[in-house]
């Protein structure tokens, strides 16, 4: 499914998003855009030219991250898991139905996961680093972690929306009930913030 293209103007200045940015567990009950979606997935993974390079800084352009989304109020969307395909700025379903609450289980049942309208899931493929790489891949992995995480924050602020970086989790669990090869790094739900 393609998404609706970025907006790579924005109407908020980085400065401002930076000044304003928090982690918010506390959603109201209303759905995110698939524009908005397609915005933050696009944040943490996004290509940003035609040369292939991306939204966010990667050791040698190794590109180890792989960004999913579980979704479950998101117009125009049916609830399931979706992977990121960065070089289209598309979706791919992976699993359908609600896992918002077996999300939240999994991530020592911390219950404003399930009530989050989305959650970016961004995941790590070691190896595509550490065979340049070698020992020190596992490093540039988290640095590149890091900056997508940031880079979500700062988008949710700028679209009116709320996240909270969560790295609370049975890491067997997600992967088994997501049913993915990566190692999942980060959970973001997102939503409007209360």
């Amino acid at each position: 499914m393609k998404l609706p293209e970025p907006d790579i103007e924005g109407k908020m200045p980085f400065e401002a998003a930076a000044q304003n940015r928090r982690s918010r567990r506390l959603f109201i009950d209303k759905a995110v855009s698939l524009k908005q979606l397609g915005q933050l997935l696009w944040s943490a993974q996004g290509r940003s030219d035609s040369r292939g390079f991306k939204t966010v800084a990667s050791a040698g352009a190794t590109f180890p991250l792989e960004v999913y989304a579980v979704t479950g109020e998101v117009d125009g969307l049916e609830l399931g898991l979706y992977r990121y395909l960065g070089e289209t700025h598309s979706l791919e379903l992976v699993q359908e139905g609600d896992l918002r609450n077996k999300l939240a289980a999994a991530a020592l049942s911390q219950q404003f996961i399930a009530r989050a309208p989305a959650t970016v899931v961004i995941a790590a493929a070691y190896a595509r680093t550490s065979g340049r790489y070698g020992r020190r891949a596992e490093r540039y992995v988290h640095m590149e972690v890091g900056h997508a995480g940031q880079n979500v924050y700062l988008q949710c602020e700028a679209l009116g929306l709320g996240t909270c970086a969560v790295g609370a989790f049975d890491d067997g669990a997600v992967k088994e009930l997501l049913g993915i090869k990566e190692e999942p790094l980060y959970l973001l739900p997102v939503g409007y913030a209360r």
